[in-house]
């Protein structure tokens, strides 16, 4: 199989699970409002994934980076497609809740997973332009799924969409299973992970951390400006209806038209991503992303609002693209699980800690000035970022990997 088949199967089956997952998305919200009837049962299922990733990221990176990543991907599918069936069969919300939950534990182990795999099929000169491919398949599904999903919703019913999503899991497990392996390493352990293996484990990143600052250090101001680009995204729905004095049916075009700008980025960012270095992707992408975040919140219309969105979505992409190479490019294969699982967990309390303060700031003043102070600071962040990467002196600073 060539290098060029393995790509394209691979961007087709985590396209085609990640379309499944915005129809299932848009479903499940409909299901559990049909059995309750209640914005609080619905809140219930925006909190079950952060609550799953919290419980497994301190440990599932030490499994993932001493085991066969290809089979793991394949078994986590497999099992997810199972389970999501189940919810067909829930009698009641705890069920539903409980199915939900045990899917996102299994789900926590897929994407550091994904990345190794990623890192290992694809070449380095290539990386950028794949991800910049991946990109631009997950705006294609955040553009279509909610659709889809609309239109099978009113066509053929709710049950239908879930059936969707299982059978997208396991449509992308075979094609995973048509992938080679990339294991080179005979002599992984795989024994049991005990607590003296996982403060190893920590110990190995720490030292990793402490001999690559330059990458840490750009890591650490890029995600900074991420979280808070997530913290005040929760507060988009209510600026756009208590403002901005805006529709539900206005709010839905900004969406759609923020997944526009998100597609037309990453086919830009894939047709020139063999010309221009990711750093450039990823210092001005985040940058200009944050900028955007200032000019939505200082907006006064639909019109501004739309189109600082459709700008938002597209520098994002670019953004993207290029964190994702300058990941794979400096972490090694070997500790990747390892790194990104600790790092998530981190990530994940930050991110509970800054959206409750966005919002207890716009409680305290008002919601426009809450956004506005937070995305403004993202972008003084951001600045740092350009600054440290296209600096001359870190032109140099290749992030030579040290084995784990």
């Amino acid at each position: 199989m060539n290098g060029r088949l393995k790509a394209i199967l691979l961007i087709f089956g985590l396209g085609f699970s990640n379309l499944g997952n915005w129809i299932y998305f848009v479903a499940i919200n409909i299901m559990v409002l049909n059995i309750t009837g209640s914005a609080t049962a619905l809140a219930g299922l925006f909190v079950i994934r952060p609550i799953a990733m919290l419980v497994t990221n301190f440990w599932s990176g030490s499994i993932i980076d001493r085991i066969n990543v290809r089979k793991l991907m394949i078994f986590v599918d497999v099992i997810r497609g199972i389970l999501i069936g189940l919810i067909l069969f829930a009698p009641s919300l705890f069920v539903i809740y409980a199915l939900m939950f045990v899917i996102n534990l299994f789900g926590s182990f897929f994407g550091p997973s994904s990345s190794v795999y990623i890192t290992k099929l694809i070449p380095t000169e290539k990386r950028q332009r794949f991800n910049s491919l991946i990109s631009m398949t997950n705006s294609s599904a955040f553009l279509l799924g909610p659709a889809i999903s609309g239109l099978l919703i009113m066509t053929v019913g709710v049950h239908f969409c879930i059936v969707f999503n299982a059978i997208s899991f396991i449509i992308c497990a075979f094609i995973i299973f048509l992938l080679p392996d990339v294991e080179n390493n005979s002599e992984q352990v795989r024994g049991k992970i005990s607590f003296h293996i996982l403060a190893n484990d920590l110990r190995t990143v720490v030292k990793f951390s402490n001999s690559s600052t330059f990458f840490i250090s750009i890591y650490i101001l890029f995600q900074a400006a991420a979280l808070i680009g997530y913290a005040i995204d929760s507060q988009e729905a209510a600026f756009i209806k208590m403002v901005l004095k805006l529709s539900d049916m206005d709010y839905g075009n900004i969406i759609s038209i923020t997944g526009v700008g998100s597609l037309l980025g990453s086919f830009l960012a894939a047709l020139i991503s063999q010309k221009i270095s990711y750093r450039w992707f990823m210092s001005y992408g985040i940058l200009l992303t944050t900028f955007f975040y200032i000019l939505f919140y200082a907006s006064s219309s639909f019109i501004t609002a739309a189109l600082s969105f459709a700008l938002l979505g597209f520098f994002m992409s670019f953004a993207s693209a290029g964190y994702a190479t300058c990941f794979q490019n400096h972490v090694p294969p070997e500790m990747m699980g390892r790194f990104a699982s600790i790092a998530d967990m981190i990530q994940g309390t930050i991110q509970i800690m800054i959206t409750l303060l966005v919002g207890l700031l716009a409680d305290l003043t008002s919601l426009r000035l809450s956004c506005l102070l937070f995305a403004g600071f993202a972008c003084l962040l951001c600045i740092l970022l350009c600054l440290k990467m296209l600096a001359p002196t870190s032109k140099s600073e290749n992030g030579a990997r040290k084995p784990a």
